[in-house]
């Protein structure tokens, strides 16, 4: 959409690259996104969208301005990005301009995304270059925060420094001092795990085995990854996991029954509506953003008719696939031409689902950012009233200026950054809980603020269901002496371990039927399952 001041958009709304094997005697096909459509990225997508059209219709934030969008699809490809980094920063008219009356029309003033850290490093490195700011609403990587090397990126969800520090946190709290850790090999992944690996060793906790794989990777890959899982005597699994990748691994572990496993999540996938599908994740816990509500979000996500579908070939895609028929002349033999007669309210979708509002309000929450800044740049506020100049013209080095001076309340939700570019650090802890229905929810059971004291950022103030919805944490004495047989250096100790571990484990199944069985004392169950504390 055309406007004043045009924001950049880019989502990983599909899941892969076309990938063609070039034989260097044709030209290469233009890089495509193909698979199938994260239905919670294109939520995100079309956040933006709104809050662009809010913020149209204002008479406080930009009068008499209009924000224009150009939104892409990245399908979480470096190579993509990359190329639409460069689109974004040539501009979007398609025609040169040889005299002195230039469009403003296709000046990118900053660009919301990527939603992955491996694009969005690959994409602020093109950008900062060209002095244009990238507002990312789910990069996390801690490496973002060097401003000599991305002086032009911003973000409105926390590095994931913090959430390191705060997963550390929470597995010394209930005591697991013997874990498996598994990561998406990537910036995310590795940078994450690397720093929550560095935390957990001065909190004295031991790692049976550290894994990556990506979700392009062989099947093999991933096979041997979640073998590692099935055979590791680690019941607590700490997985710093972008969610495309953790939804193939799960799909993975569902092959094959495996042992129960406690999982802990970073924000990336434990906070997905789509993950609680996997019923044996039942009980994981992780940090998540603040769940928040955006008043009008939700009609204008089912405002979708078959008119409105059809102008846009991302929504297109999007209303055929959910509903399983056709629109208009690309109805094939094996579907149904859509009628008319489909109801978006009637979706089961991340699209949808506008419960737990979290990384949406972080998309919201970017565009507003970019909104005030440009604001400041060219309105001035006099007697009660606010004149806009849209006529002379503003570098997008002006908007990055004034980014790091925005300080604002929207819905009742802070936005500002720090030297950095990084928000202040506020996390819910959540845990994934079966309800009365049988079906898994989100429940935040607890708080992070990492703006408050040393040992007063962590809190919990509900109950927690465990793995195979247990209501106690299940810890034994044999952590006591897995710490021991850790911190020794004793060539043996693994093997020690391993045997204690089996013993110990036999132990604390005969004890856990013992104690689910009724009793006719009447005590109850979280009564009798007692967690000793190290």
């Amino acid at each position: 959409m055309d406007g004043d001041y045009v924001i950049g958009g880019v989502f990983s709304i599909h899941y892969y690259m076309h990938t063609v094997k070039h034989n260097y005697t044709t030209m290469p096909e233009p890089l495509r996104c193909t698979g199938s459509i994260d239905a919670r990225e294109l939520r995100f997508s079309r956040a933006m969208v709104f809050a662009i059209e809010e913020i149209n219709n204002s008479t406080q934030l930009l009068p008499g301005i209009k924000l224009g969008y150009q939104i892409h699809d990245s399908c979480a490809s470096v190579p993509v990005a990359v190329h639409l980094a460069f689109q974004l920063a040539n501009g979007l008219d398609p025609v040169f301009y040889t005299g002195d009356n230039c469009s403003q029309s296709g000046l990118v003033m900053a660009i919301v995304g990527e939603s992955g850290s491996t694009p969005s490093i690959s994409m602020s490195r093109i950008l900062g270059s060209f002095n244009i700011p990238q507002v990312s609403h789910f990069a996390t990587c801690a490496c973002l925060s060097d401003k000599q090397q991305y002086p032009s990126f911003f973000r409105t969800i926390p590095s994931d420094q913090f959430q390191a520090d705060a997963l550390a946190k929470l597995v010394k709290h209930f005591g697991w001092t013997w874990i498996g850790a598994v990561r998406s090999d990537s910036d995310y992944g590795n940078n994450g795990m690397a720093s929550f690996l560095d935390a957990a060793q001065k909190e004295g906790i031991c790692v049976e085995y550290s894994v990556s794989f990506y979700r392009t990777h062989p099947r093999s890959r991933i096979q041997r990854v979640a073998d590692v899982i099935r055979r590791s005597t680690a019941m607590v699994i700490v997985a710093f996991v972008a969610n495309g990748d953790m939804r193939i691994l799960l799909e993975e572990l569902s092959h094959e029954p495996f042992p129960p496993r406690q999982w802990i999540g970073s924000e990336s996938w434990v906070t997905d509506q789509d993950m609680l599908r996997f019923s044996f994740c039942d009980g994981a816990i992780g940090f998540a953003i603040q769940q928040s509500v955006i008043p009008g979000l939700r009609e204008f996500l089912f405002d979708l008719s078959p008119t409105k579908v059809a102008a846009s070939p991302l929504l297109t895609e999007f209303w055929e696939d959910e509903f399983n028929c056709r629109l208009g002349k690309s109805a094939s033999i094996d579907k149904n031409v859509c009628d008319g007669t489909e109801e978006i309210q009637t979706l089961q979708s991340p699209y949808t689902d506008t419960s737990q509002l979290r990384v949406t309000n972080m998309v919201y929450k970017a565009v507003y950012a970019i909104a005030h800044a440009i604001h400041n740049a060219v309105c001035q506020d006099a007697n009660s009233t606010t004149q806009c100049d849209k006529i002379t013209r503003i570098e997008s080095k002006q908007v990055q200026t004034q980014l790091k001076k925005v300080h604002f309340s929207q819905n009742g939700y802070d936005v500002s950054f720090d030297a950095n570019g990084d928000p202040v650090a506020k996390y819910e802890l959540v845990n994934w809980q079966k309800s009365e229905s049988g079906s898994i929810e989100l429940v935040t059971v607890g708080h992070y603020d990492a703006s408050l004291p040393v040992g007063q950022e962590f809190r919990i103030n509900k109950n927690l269901t465990w793995v195979e919805g247990g209501t106690q944490c299940v810890v034994t004495a044999v952590l006591q002496e897995l710490v021991k047989y850790c911190r020794k250096e004793n060539p043996s100790a693994v093997m020690t371990v391993y045997h204690v571990l089996r013993e110990r484990l036999a132990m604390l199944q005969i004890l856990l039927i013992v104690s689910l069985a009724p009793r006719s004392s009447g005590l109850t169950q979280r009564e009798t399952l007692v967690s000793p504390s190290l």
